[in-house]
């Protein structure tokens, strides 16, 4: 991916018989705006470490930090070390010192930091974890390690229509991380979920509204509210969300993207995606696939 950066090891002491894997990490250079849009991506990477410890540190955004492979010890807040092993979430929560140092020979870890106004309501909403569940057991890694590598695909914050795809992919992760957890709480999914899961029907909104059984104008103000953004532009940034991942992971043809996604005609996809993207549909699978081979 060419947004991506090569995660730089320099002269890191590795333990003896631990393998170092190619891995990247991203920080999205966000204008001020864009900080405050309802839910920013801030950092994104994939990352081998090794057995030393990190911190105490302090963020002032939310970071969610998976661990995929490996076991080590994590502590926030003061609290004292525990014992993690793969595959959990370790939330760091922005404000509260926290540490961590993987065991022998090392952890691989996926992580995805994120801001704005539309967290307290997703917290409300059960997608980020209260400040005592800072360590989630999960069932699997895998969802997330792919939902985070397909936000590195679709975050682009020069793109025109970055607040609407950010919003939808960080939603889409956290809906991840929830399912994904050991122990799932019995938690009805939210407005913008159940949106996000019809988002590809070539249905209007107000079409939405009816078939989740809500007046038009609280679909917006409940989508606004854990989103930052209008069911319109989530539904929006849902499709060319889903429409970037098939062009960067697959051979699909355009047209049968389109169809995929709720467009009969192609070329109306073309101009909508070109418009909303800055380049063609072909220029940018070129792109990802020149990234792929270097």
């Amino acid at each position: 991916m060419s947004s991506v950066a090569r995660l730089d090891v320099g002269n890191t002491d590795w333990a003896p018989g631990y393998e170092r894997r190619e891995r990247w990490r991203r920080r999205p250079v966000l204008t001020a705006v864009q900080r405050h849009a309802g839910l920013s991506c801030t950092a994104l990477g994939v990352q081998d470490m090794p057995p030393r410890g990190v911190g105490p540190r302090v963020v002032d955004h939310h970071v969610a930090l998976v661990l995929l492979a490996g076991s080590g010890w994590f502590s926030w807040g003061g609290r004292e070390r525990i014992c993690v092993g793969a595959p959990t979430l370790l939330w760091l929560l922005p404000g509260v010192p926290h540490c961590y140092g993987p065991g022998k020979p090392g952890w691989t870890v996926a992580y995805a930091g994120f801001t704005g106004p539309a967290v307290a309501a997703c917290a409300r909403s059960g997608l980020v974890p209260a400040p005592d569940e800072a360590v989630v057991p999960l069932a699997a890694g895998a969802p997330a390690h792919r939902t985070i590598r397909k936000l590195a695909t679709v975050c682009n914050e020069t793109e025109p229509t970055y607040d609407a795809t950010s919003a939808a992919g960080l939603h889409e992760l956290l809906a991840v991380l929830r399912r994904s957890r050991a122990t799932p709480k019995a938690q009805p999914p939210t407005v913008a979920e159940e949106l996000a899961h019809a988002a590809h029907l070539p249905v209007s909104v107000t079409e939405h509204a009816r078939r989740l059984a809500l007046p038009l104008a609280e679909l917006r103000e409940e989508v606004q509210y854990t989103a930052g953004c209008s069911p319109k532009d989530f539904v929006l940034g849902t499709r060319l969300n889903t429409a970037k991942d098939l062009l960067a992971t697959t051979d699909l043809k355009v047209a049968s993207i389109a169809r995929r996604i709720g467009y009969a005609d192609p070329g109306h996809f073309t101009r909508l995606f070109t418009r909303r993207v800055g380049l063609p549909p072909g220029a940018f699978r070129t792109r990802h696939a020149l990234a792929r081979t270097h």
